[in-house]
């Protein structure tokens, strides 16, 4: 298959980063720009984010979940933590986070350690995800290999069955992850191709920003 796409392009000109209106925080930078994304109506998920880990074949890979929660400067996500991803942040907990907000020329790169949180916040959560949401953990055993749709929807009938009129437990195996951010890169796009990219970083007990060239 071939596909000629150099004429692909557009202008950035929505907005500006400039170091006058920086706060010294990055955490009000991301928040500001979170808000905005929230309550633009074309964006549907502002939550969304690409997760980068390294995995145990070597190889990096990116995949979307949802940002849950921000709680004492770490960013919550669930997962099921046999999963390749699971396994990949048990073998190497440096990944990133990646929010690509397009309706507002935005982008956010975070380089994150990744921790398991404690079994009552997993538990909490869990018992607030729809009752569906919560059988489907027990269904999949997220990232092995499955004969065809029909087995994995035996799966879901199975756990449905078993936990029909009583509470659903929450698995050994699922939980939530707590990310503690190292840096953070905010993206303008700009005219021309000269963005704007300014990357904090935490140096001691503050953080100290620098731009970056496009």
């Amino acid at each position: 298959m071939q596909r000629d796409l150099q004429n692909l392009r557009k202008s950035y000109e929505k907005d500006a980063l400039l170091e006058k209106n920086l706060p010294v925080n990055p955490f009000r930078l991301f928040d500001s720009w979170f808000q905005e994304a929230k309550e633009s109506l074309e964006i549907d998920e502002a939550n969304a984010m690409s997760i980068c880990t390294l995995g145990t074949d070597g190889f990096p890979k990116s995949r979307i979940v949802l940002l849950k929660e921000i709680i004492q400067g770490k960013f919550l996500f669930y997962s099921n933590y046999t999963s390749e991803k699971g396994s990949a942040i048990n073998a190497y907990n440096k990944i990133s986070l990646h929010f690509f907000w397009p309706a507002l020329e935005r982008q956010i790169i975070i380089k994150c350690k990744a921790e398991k949180v404690t079994r009552e916040k997993s538990l909490s959560y869990f018992q607030s995800r729809p009752r569906g949401s919560q059988i489907g953990a027990w269904a999949s055993n997220q990232s092995t290999e499955v004969i065809s749709r029909e087995k994995l929807e035996q799966q879901l009938a199975y756990f449905e069955q078993k936990f029909k009129d009583i509470e659903i437990p929450l698995p050994e195996f699922w939980g939530g992850y707590a990310c503690q951010p190292l840096s953070f890169e905010f993206w303008q796009g700009r005219p021309n191709r000269l963005h704007d990219r300014i990357c904090y970083e935490h140096v001691g007990n503050e953080w100290e920003f620098k731009r970056l060239q496009p």
